[in-house]
């Protein structure tokens, strides 16, 4: 079995790691490995596959492979924690800036997801959040006005969540959610700082409470060179 690409990838991976190739450099062409390595244009190419789907670097049309950062985040997809928890335990200096706040008819087929009664309104948040300088996450939350009959700036600044259980006293309990990637729009272009990135990593979810009323939908649009989601699975026999 033709185990030369695995050589490659871990060659080029272990001179990423190293510092040979610092975040935002660009590999050798797949000629340049060919010549390097001589090995096939498939075999360059398989370990080009594997180091982009090990989060090593990307492919960018025109202009070649790109190293992404090695420093990345976890979020776990089976626990319902906020940006504010989840700053706590980061070294970086992180900071939310809110781009909107209004409470609105809505989309209808956000009001069908949260099952909203005809005299309900939405609350509309938008928010970047910024870690070490970099807006690298763009989330748009949807609040039925019938939990969460008054929100500000202030609050959607801070813990947005702390504030829903604190203050407001809401027992929120679980979320069903969808990790996607997608393309970047024209508002993710200019919320954020996706240098030369054009794919998110999109997180929806629909939060309930205990009593099973579904009060949130929210879309978590991530810059995908710094973020790792984790979860926990058990075999069940």
């Amino acid at each position: 079995m033709n185990r030369k690409y695995m050589h490659l990838y871990a060659q080029m991976a272990d001179r990423i790691e190293q510092g040979e190739f610092p975040e935002g450099s660009l590999l050798p062409s797949e000629s340049e490995l060919m010549e390097a390595y001589t090995y096939s244009r498939d075999t360059v190419r398989k370990s080009l596959n594997l180091l982009e789907s090990q989060g090593y670097i990307t492919r960018v049309k025109g202009k070649g492979s790109v190293v992404l950062g090695l420093s990345r985040y976890d979020f776990s997809v089976s626990n319902l924690i906020s940006f504010r928890e989840l700053s706590r335990h980061m070294e970086l200096p992180t900071k939310t800036r809110v781009i909107n706040l209004a409470l609105e008819e809505g989309p209808s087929h956000i009001r069908e997801k949260l099952r909203m009664e005809p005299k309900d309104r939405l609350w509309f948040i938008a928010r970047s959040r910024e870690i070490g300088g970099k807006r690298i996450i763009l989330d748009k939350d949807y609040l039925n006005d019938r939990f969460v009959p008054m929100l500000n700036t202030a609050v959607c600044e801070n813990s947005l969540y702390e504030y829903l259980e604190k203050e407001l006293g809401l027992k929120i309990s679980f979320a069903h959610k969808e990790v996607v990637v997608e393309h970047s729009t024209e508002e993710d272009r200019q919320n954020l700082d996706l240098d030369q990135y054009d794919l998110l990593v999109v997180v929806r979810s629909l939060v309930y409470l205990q009593d099973g009323e579904i009060f949130q939908y929210s879309e978590s649009r991530h810059r995908p060179d710094r973020f790792r989601f984790v979860d926990f699975a058990r075999r069940i026999h």
